[in-house]
């Protein structure tokens, strides 16, 4: 089968490799029929994630058809549509019992697929602890609908849920790329007094502005300005940082008003500076990722409910022969990209 590899830093390949079998009696093999690229792909290629291994197929966004079960595999059958969670994790340790899925103590627990083992930009891929990582598909609902469920669709649920957002409180989304959109989705879900979200890339501005007019947008010159004249405290009551930038990072503290609560959602390519002296007083609450991904039943649930729609973040689709191309777009922001979406085979 085709499959795109990481095969040193700075290089994808797509490559041959056999198609995946069955190890453990936990395990799927899942016929891949749409996955996507995500900014993690790119930290893996760029060498800012130390732990993924050389020569894994990468990618951990994705959607399929059970193709074969293991024996200990209860939750779905061949021929069902699933979605493929980000994350592996056993259901029984301290943390998946206590909903820390990403701490899973597993040896392949937490960010697994597309880092560790072989993931899903390939036309097949194995699922460990099939009965937590599948979660099957509406009848009703497309895979384009459930493409994003897995990974960043459920890093936003779980963001605006460890958020604490109130209907009183103004909510600060700094980024306004696939995962930030995700955010703002699942943000506006708990309804808070307003949402200002911050974003620089005028295309990304145009886009908010199109599908979500209700939402304040601004500038990152702008941003604290905007903020305070739109809250009522002094700055926002939640941030969530969604952008991963030394900038971005030192704004979201800054905006803040004090005893808020500021959401670390981004995965930064370089260690950031607390500067603790210039913060002092303001008595802020951190919350950091990464997402512990254990919502996607729920999710599921709303996008069939008819309460989340991402399909307009897919601005474009190739076949996987064609993935080196898309990822030239992806990782330079070519022709207004937001999400793409890869089809498993040849044909689109």
């Amino acid at each position: 089968m085709l499959a795109y590899t990481y095969v040193e830093n700075g290089k994808f390949e797509l490559q041959e490799k056999n198609k995946p079998k069955i190890k453990e009696p936990q395990d799927a093999i899942i016929r891949v029929t749409l996955g996507s690229i995500c900014s993690s792909d790119l930290h893996i290629k760029h060498g800012s994630v130390p732990r993924a291994i050389q020569g894994v197929t990468v990618g951990h966004e994705m959607v399929g058809i059970v193709e074969e079960i293991g024996p200990d595999v209860i939750s779905v059958k061949p021929g069902d549509r699933v979605t493929v969670n980000v994350e592996t994790f056993c259901g029984k340790c301290f943390f998946c019992r206590h909903g820390y899925v990403n701490n899973c103590t597993d040896p392949n627990g937490g960010w697994a697929l597309g880092c560790l083992i072989d993931g899903g930009q390939a036309e097949y891929v194995r699922v460990p602890y099939a009965n937590q990582g599948l979660n099957r598909i509406p009848d009703t609902v497309t895979d384009e609908q459930a493409l994003f469920v897995g990974d960043i669709l459920a890093t936003g649920y779980w963001a605006t849920r460890i958020s604490k957002i109130s209907e009183d409180d103004t909510v600060l989304i700094i980024g306004a790329g696939p995962t930030g959109i995700c955010t703002l989705l699942c943000t506006m879900l708990k309804k808070p007094r307003r949402i200002i979200v911050c974003e620089k890339s005028p295309e990304r501005i145009l886009f908010v502005r199109k599908y979500y007019p209700e939402v304040l947008v601004t500038e990152p010159q702008n941003c604290k300005e905007v903020v305070l004249s739109n809250s009522s405290h002094g700055g926002a009551d939640v941030v969530l940082e969604v952008a991963g930038t030394e900038n971005t990072f030192h704004l979201a503290w800054e905006c803040a008003r004090p005893n808020a609560i500021v959401t670390i959602v981004a995965l930064y390519d370089k260690p950031q500076i607390l500067p603790l002296p210039s913060m002092y007083g303001k008595n802020l609450t951190f919350k950091t990722g990464g997402v512990d991904g254990c919502d996607c039943a729920e999710i599921l649930k709303l996008i069939d409910e008819g309460k989340i729609d991402t399909t307009p973040l897919i601005t474009h689709k190739f076949p996987l022969n064609e993935i080196g191309k898309a990822y030239h777009i992806f990782e330079n922001k070519l022709e207004g990209v937001i999400k793409i979406a890869i089809t498993g085979n040849n044909t689109i």
